[in-house]
């Protein structure tokens, strides 16, 4: 081979290797910023450090990385203008909006006693998750029954929290607004709470017999309350409308304890689940780094 044949093969490889390079570095992005398989929906703020602090630019960012839901516990204590703002923003992006949180009475007794106060202001803090529900096009919202009574056995305040969701129901079936209630672990963050296990949700869901009254499967409280993820989502299936995420220990993202999220996500989806997974956990890492992480334990994750 001439020396001019030689120079001219190695700039045509060069430029098949550059080229090769272009076209995977596309690849690339383009899967990283295609939509998930699953509505994973992350928190505001999850992604501050990328986003910045403006909550439409954050739904945004969100939107971007692939994500098609939100989550957001606090909407019903943002003013009306930022549920709207949000609202309008995540039906352009065709975006679903997750769960918000109705009521969450960590202190007190309330639907599980007998006092009728605690009771009206329960009913009302439904009324009022039901506009919330309204202006931001959601049809979850979280239920936390409150603390167990010491001075009253279990069973009359299960019969208690069953006739309290009665009524509830009553107000949320007109609108479609689901109630999802959810247990929450004893062992590491909330002991006392009275709603503490999916057996226990399934029960009550199934005694009050509406469409309006489900179960928010928190993965990362029942692993650690009872363990035995996937069989108890088959065994509770005809009633949860709701998943949320979470690794144990931490409570960190997927991949970083013990749990395989992969293989969880990937029986949710076979069973033709199509609702919202709720990123309800924190970063294991600061700054945009640690939200990189986020996005790309998601990634791992959701190629099942």
């Amino acid at each position: 081979m001439e020396r001019r044949d030689f120079l001219a093969a190695g700039l045509t490889a060069g430029a098949a290797t550059i080229l090769g390079a272009g076209q995977s570095q596309a690849a690339h992005h383009e899967t990283a910023h295609k939509p998930f398989r699953m509505k994973y929906a992350p928190h505001f703020n999850m992604f501050k450090h990328s986003a910045g602090d403006e909550l439409v630019d954050q739904v945004k960012f969100m939107h971007d990385q692939g994500f098609r839901a939100l989550e957001d516990n606090q909407m019903r204590k943002r003013s009306v203008e930022d549920q709207n703002r949000v609202a309008r923003e995540l039906e352009r992006l065709g975006m679903t909006m997750g769960t918000f949180v109705a009521t969450a009475p960590m202190k007190t007794v309330t639907i599980a006693g007998n006092d009728p106060d605690m009771r009206e202001e329960f009913l009302k803090a439904i009324r009022n998750a039901v506009e919330v529900a309204k202006r931001v096009n959601a049809t979850c919202a979280t239920v936390v029954p409150g603390r167990y009574d010491e001075r009253l056995e279990w069973g009359y305040q299960t019969a208690n929290v069953i006739d309290n969701l009665k009524r509830a129901v009553e107000i949320c079936e007109p609108s479609g607004m689901v109630m999802v209630l959810e247990p929450l672990n004893w062992l590491k963050n909330h002991p006392g709470l009275f709603l503490h296990k999916i057996p226990q949700a399934y029960q009550i869901c199934k005694a009050v017999g509406s469409p309006s009254c489900k179960i928010s499967f928190d993965m990362y409280h029942q692993q650690i309350t009872e363990g035995n993820i996937i069989p108890n989502i088959d065994m509770a299936w005809s009633e949860v409308a709701y998943f949320q995420a979470g690794d144990n220990p931490g409570r960190k993202e997927p991949t970083t304890g013990e749990m395989n999220y992969k293989n969880i996500f990937k029986h949710i989806h076979s069973k033709g689940y199509t609702g919202v997974i709720g990123m309800e956990h924190l970063n294991s890492r600061p700054g945009a780094e640690g939200e990189q992480a986020v996005i790309d334990a998601y990634r791992y994750c959701d190629s099942f």
